[in-house]
Formats: structure tokens, C-alpha cells, sequence
């Protein structure tokens, strides 16, 4: 195609109003166009990435195969578009500010005296254009995080009044804004969005096309009036009305011809509207499994928010679809389960994932659940942290190990069946220093995990710095949990399960990260039949 062409997406009035669904949405248009398309979130926050961040700050962490610690709307890139993401694709105001600052310590600006303009914002720059530099992308979409006004965009945008000036036509910014409906007027609002992009247009920006996020429709006159007060032409004025599953999105966008619209102003080709066809086969599938009875999951973890389990939870609604069954994730807090409430608290369960986290909270509630599930034969999913509980749990009650425990938790545990690995003894700083990243891995035949995937080699993301402890394994085994899957290089523990229960599986990496729409992982999808089976046997026996 020639020259890559770069998308701005801002967002005005509030946060949380969806730019990453937006992004990944237009994203998912022009590819299926068939364009090369990329996406990048730029954070302002001063955080070198999100490795550090507690989940209430951020939601989750996620971890781009290249094991950069990266913000959950990198999730979003991937299940729309099945792209991989890596390092390059997030960039916060912390890695920006020390690129620069270590640029200047060895001296490269030539004793110039540093300041935002030009040298943050050439830096800024530079990596809005890597990508499209280093592997020709036909789009490079760059989210910009927070909201046009906030003191820490400042920089962002005005960058992107540089680029959009150097660039041209190769260069165009949605704008997503919100549009309030007021009950006591009756009435929807548009001079939020009015104030929203002079905000933008302050910093010299004038917005190409306006996303209107809403609970109602809007109606023709409102779009005019906003066309008209935000020098926007009619037709790139656009509506994101609330949708019954985030899916939904690039279906509602393409309907109001977004894809094309950007197309003409950056003077492109229209051509044929795509199908979509497995996109809308998804979605199909999704509405008729939405109308079963509900599959209840039970998601054991401590953070009471759905963004810091979000990956887990799209990889269980996409299993979901593909077994053509509605998965309701009920959240059960680990910090209040006692041996007296668990039978309570997962009772109608068909399933039961043991959620990944860091330190000691909500611990001890991780096991009580895992030994009920284990006793009473649920199927029953570990990720990471809820794989290492699974370990501790089978340590305490199968094999007498009472103490049993990990260094993460009591350093001083005399059968330490978790161990910190050898190299990440001497580490003090927190940040990017775990196991990150993709890692190989190889599978028993005949294992559930071997069943689900089809194949011996695998590749799966980590995040962690604690390891199941192979001086125990011999007697792991012995006992009947048996270690399915192992680092060929390493020979480290990924994998462990219980071959004699219906679906007993840990896992050390975190399968969720690689779960798309169009390629739901088959951890989740082997889960969630056994769930769906074992539930189905236990109904039937009631009767």
C-alpha cells in the first residue's frame, strides 16, 4: 500500500467509555479489508508498565508473548484482530521519560537543555512510528489512554498535532466522547462532547471522526448538531449505543460504514463491504448459547473486580460459545471461604477456576476450595498461582505434608513443595523480573491437558516467580497427581492434573492471554465440556 497511514484514537469526557473496544474494532474492519493492521496503547501514567500496579489501579496485567507487562487493553487488540502484540505495543509516560533521561545521562542530546518540546515529544514520536517503520503495517491504530483535558495527555497530543501536520492525509484522529441522557429533561446531552472537542481542538487537534458513546439512540438531528458544532463532517459522526456483548461492535460500526468513511478521508480505495463471515458465525453461535440455562462458574481469587480476572473471563465466555452453552462467572472471594461456607458458597457450580495473584491473601480460602472441589469431584481449573495452590493443597492433605507450603508464602516451610527459582533468589526489584513471556512446553499423551491440545509442543505466556519444586514430584506422582507437562529446557513443572477425577488441571502459565475470539483456547474449551458434562451427570442423577 505504500506509506503506512497512522489512526489516532482520544477519548473526551469520561474514562472508561470503551477507546480499546473502539480501536480493536476499527482494527478488525480494515482487516478484514485486507490490511495490515496493528494497535498500540500509549498510558500516561508514569509507571515504567503496569508489572506493578495493584489490579484495583488497573485491572489486570497483561503479558504479550515477548514478556512485556502490558495494560489489559492489549487483551482487547489481540481477541479482535488475532494478532500477537509484544513490547513495542505499549508505551507509558514512565518508558518514555526514561528513554529520553537515559539518552541524556550518556550524552546523545550534545549538552542541549532537555524539555517536553521537542525531546519528549520526539520520542513520543518515534514509537508511534516504529512499528509501522520496522514491519511496514498498512495501519498503526495508537490508542491514547485517560481523557483529552488530564495535565498527563498533554504531551501525547501534542504529538499527535505534529504528526497529524507532517503526515496529512497518512494521519486522522477519532475521537470517542460520551453523550449523556439527562431523566428529569428527558433529554440526551450534546455540549459534553461540544467542550470535549474544543478541549481537543485547544491543543490544536480538530478531530476527523466522532465516536458518540450512548445508552439511546441517537437521532439524526442530534448527530447534525454535533457535526455542525464540532466542524465534523455529518457522515463521520458515529454512534456506540450499548450492545449486549462487546462483539457486537465492530457489526454496529461497520453498519454506520466507519471503515469506510476512514478510508475516503485518507484518500483509499472503498471496494466490496467485507462479510465478516466467521466473526458473524461467532456471534450467531454466541446469541443461541445466551439463551441456555446458565452454566455457573465459580472464579476463586481475591480482587473483586472484573477487570482483574478480564482475559479469564472472555476465555470462559468464548469456551462458552464454542460449547454452545452461557457461562455465567460468579465470583467467590477467597478472603471469606471457610470450611462451614464452601459447601454454601459452590453449591449449583458446575466448574471451579482457581485464579492467579500475588502474596498470602485469600490463600487459605484458595485451599478450602480446591480440597472441596477435589473431594466432591468438580471440574476444577488452576492458573498460576490458583496451579501452585492446587500443589500446596494435594501436599497438606494427600500426602501428610501439613506444613506443606510455599516460599512466597512462609519462607521458612520445612517441605517447601513451592520454591522460588535459583535465579530470582538474588532479585530485588519488582518490576519485569519474573518469568515472563512465552515458554515452551511438553505434554504427556494420554493426559487431559495432551487430550485438549492435540499436540505434544506447546507455547504458553507466564508470569510468575515461585516454581512447583521437582524433589517432591516422584511422590506427587505416586500419589496420584501426576506432572502432565514440562519446560524441555528447564524441566520445570507447567502442568500437573488428577487422572482419576474428572477434570483436575493446573497450569503454571496463563492460558487466558492466548484465548481469541476466532481461536478460544482448548484448556477453556475442555473445561468447560467437562464442566458442562459433569454438571449434566449430577442433574440427571438427582432425578
Amino acid at each position: 500500500m505504500g506509506e503506512t497511514k497512522y489512526i489516532f484514537v482520544t477519548g473526551g469526557v469520561a474514562s472508561s467509555l470503551g477507546k480499546g473496544i473502539i480501536a480493536s474494532s476499527i482494527g478488525k474492519l480494515l482487516q478484514a479489508r485486507g490490511y495490515k493492521v496493528t494497535i498500540q496503547k500509549f498510558d500516561p501514567y508514569i509507571n515504567i508498565d503496569p508489572g506493578t500496579l495493584n489490579p484495583y489501579e488497573h485491572g489486570e496485567c497483561y503479558v504479550t508473548v515477548d514478556g512485556h507487562e502490558a495494560d489489559l487493553d492489549l487483551g482487547h487488540y489481540e481477541r479482535f484482530l488475532g494478532i500477537q502484540t509484544t513490547k513495542a505495543n505499549n508505551i507509558t509516560t514512565g518508558r518514555i521519560y526514561k528513554s529520553v533521561i537515559d539518552k541524556e545521562r550518556r550524552g546523545d542530546y550534545l549538552g542541549k537543555t532537555i524539555q517536553v518540546i521537542p525531546h519528549i515529544t520526539d520520542e513520543i514520536k518515534r514509537n508511534v512510528k516504529l512499528l509501522g517503520n520496522k514491519y511496514k503495517f498498512d495501519f498503526v491504530i495508537t490508542e491514547i489512554g485517560g481523557t483529552v483535558g488530564d495535565i498527563e495527555s498533554l504531551p501525547y497530543l501534542e504529538s499527535i498535532r505534529q504528526l497529524k501536520w507532517e503526515l496529512g492525509r497518512d494521519a486522522l484522529c477519532v475521537h470517542l466522547t460520551y453523550v449523556p441522557y439527562l431523566t428529569a429533561a428527558g433529554e440526551l446531552k450534546t455540549k459534553p462532547t461540544q467542550h470535549s472537542v474544543k478541549e481537543l481542538q485547544s491543543a490544536g487537534i480538530q478531530p476527523d471522526i466522532l465516536v458518540l458513546r450512548t445508552e439511546h439512540e441517537l437521532g439524526t438531528n442530534l448527530r447534525k448538531k454535533v457535526a455542525l458544532f464540532c466542524n465534523v463532517d455529518e457522515n463521520a459522526v458515529v454512534q456506540s449505543i450499548d450492545a449486549p456483548t462487546i462483539y457486537e461492535v465492530p457489526i454496529l460500526m461497520q453498519a454506520q460504514k466507519l471503515d469506510e468513511t476512514i478510508l475516503k478521508k485518507m484518500g483509499l480505495p472503498v471496494g466490496d463491504t467485507p462479510g465478516l463471515g466467521p466473526w458473524r458465525a461467532f456471534l450467531e453461535r454466541r446469541h443461541k448459547a445466551e439463551n441456555t440455562e446458565p452454566l455457573h462458574i465459580a472464579l476463586v481469587g481475591k480482587y473483586d473486580l472484573q477487570d482483574a480476572y478480564k482475559s479469564i473471563r472472555e476465555a470462559l465466555s468464548q469456551a462458552g460459545t464454542y460449547n454452545d452453552r452461557k457461562v455465567s462467572v460468579d465470583f467467590v472471594n477467597s478472603e471469606k471461604l471457610t470450611e462451614e461456607n464452601i459447601a454454601e458458597a459452590l453449591k449449583g457450580m458446575a466448574g471451579v477456576l482457581i485464579g492467579p495473584g500475588f502474596g498470602e491473601r485469600g490463600i487459605s480460602g484458595k485451599f478450602v476450595a480446591i480440597k472441596y472441589a477435589r473431594t466432591h469431584d468438580i471440574p476444577t481449573f488452576g492458573i498460576c498461582l490458583g496451579m501452585q495452590c492446587i500443589a500446596i493443597e494435594f501436599a497438606r492433605n494427600v500426602l501428610g505434608y501439613t506444613d506443606a507450603d510455599s516460599r512466597e508464602m512462609n519462607e521458612k516451610t520445612p517441605h517447601n513443595v513451592i520454591d522460588i527459582m535459583e535465579e530470582q533468589k538474588s532479585i530485588t526489584n519488582m518490576g519485569g523480573t519474573m518469568r515472563l513471556g512465552a515458554y515452551e512446553c511438553i505434554l504427556q499423551k494420554g493426559s487431559k491437558a495432551y487430550e485438549a491440545y492435540g499436540t505434544e509442543h506447546i507455547q504458553e505466556r507466564h508470569r510468575h516467580r515461585y516454581e512447583f519444586n521437582n524433589q517432591y514430584k516422584a511422590e506427587y506422582e505416586a500419589a496420584g497427581m501426576k506432572c502432565v507437562g514440562v519446560n524441555p529446557e528447564s524441566d520445570l513443572v507447567e502442568i500437573v492434573e488428577i487422572p482419576k477425577l474428572k477434570w483436575f488441571v493446573g497450569t503454571q502459565f496463563h492460558p487466558e492471554y492466548s484465548s481469541t475470539v476466532l481461536n478460544p483456547h482448548p484448556l477453556f474449551v475442555a473445561f468447560i465440556k467437562a464442566s458442562v458434562e459433569s454438571f449434566e451427570e449430577k442433574e440427571k442423577a438427582k432425578k
